[in-house]
């Protein structure tokens, strides 16, 4: 397509979910908010407030699309192999095999419960691995309708946030420094979580826990390439036409070359930075294709979903904890 057609075609749409990003941005930081989130949330808002002509659709499916495979792309230059070689092998243990039985029992409960659509892999995905940046490293190889995406971010958010606040408070007496580092490390949904949640006990704890938490990014990669490939594939995604979508061989080559090339750090912070606003235009896109009464009818079962995957990985890095450390 010729790049003035292209820009005919889509320059509504993409300057809309922009321009909503851009807004997101200034409030988030001005409440303190994540700002990936708050452009899906004001996306929703403006979404089923206003009536967009037909004119913005190629835009806005444009901007959720190739936009989030590009971040997730981008993603990549963050995972470091060498996150791994770090842990000890009774953390490696427990980052192994709690991730492992989360992702199999998270295949086991969608089925049971019906969760909608791909709500349930996705929170899953997300709380076994790392958050908002996992569920969108899944999406676009299995999601047909991307009010799951909007859900399933929400859910991912709440239970971070909440782990964030009630794990320190309820653990700090009677954990050692130790399994406080461990838990904290490897249940709890983003970096953000983890680093507030062990950071307000101590340094010591906080930088241990963040070091856990990097080694369950690490495990992105595998976990894409094979609890992605355990799912049925998007049929209206070129995913289907071949072994793996483009943005994931990127990601693989990507994570596997940069882990042994390490790139500035001044570098990595900028595309850290472009990746996460991509990221929040396509969940901006997203969320201006969410229509309220659906997201509100499979919400109540992606709240129950997200609490019953959460208390599993919860119990089951408990129990690992006291039969290894």
């Amino acid at each position: 397509m010729p790049l003035k057609t292209f820009i005919q075609k889509n320059y509504r749409g993409l300057l809309m979910s922009t321009g909503i990003t851009v807004f997101a941005y200034v409030l988030a930081n001005a409440i303190g908010f994540n700002a990936v989130l708050m452009a899906l949330v004001l996306g929703v808002v403006f979404g089923n407030a206003i009536k967009l002509p037909d004119s913005f659709s190629p835009g806005i499916k444009f901007s959720s699309s190739l936009i989030l495979e590009i971040s997730i792309a981008l993603m990549a230059f963050g995972i470091n192999y060498g996150s791994l070689a770090k842990l000890g092998w009774q953390s490696a243990v427990v980052v192994a095999v709690s991730m492992t039985l989360v992702l199999i029992f998270t295949k086991y409960l969608a089925k049971k419960l019906k969760c909608p659509g791909t709500t349930g892999w996705l929170i899953g995905f997300g709380t076994a691995i790392c958050g908002s940046a996992a569920i969108a490293a899944l999406a676009p190889k299995i999601v047909k309708n991307k009010t799951d995406i909007g859900l399933a971010l929400a859910v991912v958010n709440l239970y971070g946030l909440i782990g964030m606040i009630a794990i320190p408070f309820i653990t700090s007496a009677w954990l050692s420094d130790v399994q406080n580092s461990v838990l904290i490390g490897a249940s709890l949904h983003a970096v953000g979580n983890v680093a507030g949640a062990g950071f307000s006990l101590s340094d010591s704890i906080g930088e241990m826990a963040v070091t856990i938490k990097l080694g369950r990014v690490a495990l992105l990669t595998p976990a894409l390439l094979l609890f992605g490939a355990s799912l049925p594939k998007n049929e209206d995604s070129k995913a289907s036409t071949a072994p793996l979508p483009w943005y994931l061989i990127a990601f693989l080559v990507i994570s596997l070359v940069f882990s042994f090339v390490p790139l500035p750090e001044t570098l990595l912070s900028i595309i850290k930075q472009v990746s996460n606003f991509l990221l929040a235009i396509a969940m901006a896109a997203i969320g201006l294709k969410v229509g309220l009464k659906s997201l509100m009818s499979a919400g109540k079962k992606g709240l129950i979903f997200g609490g019953i995957i959460f208390a599993f990985e919860l119990i089951v890095i408990a129990g690992l904890m006291v039969i290894l450390f």
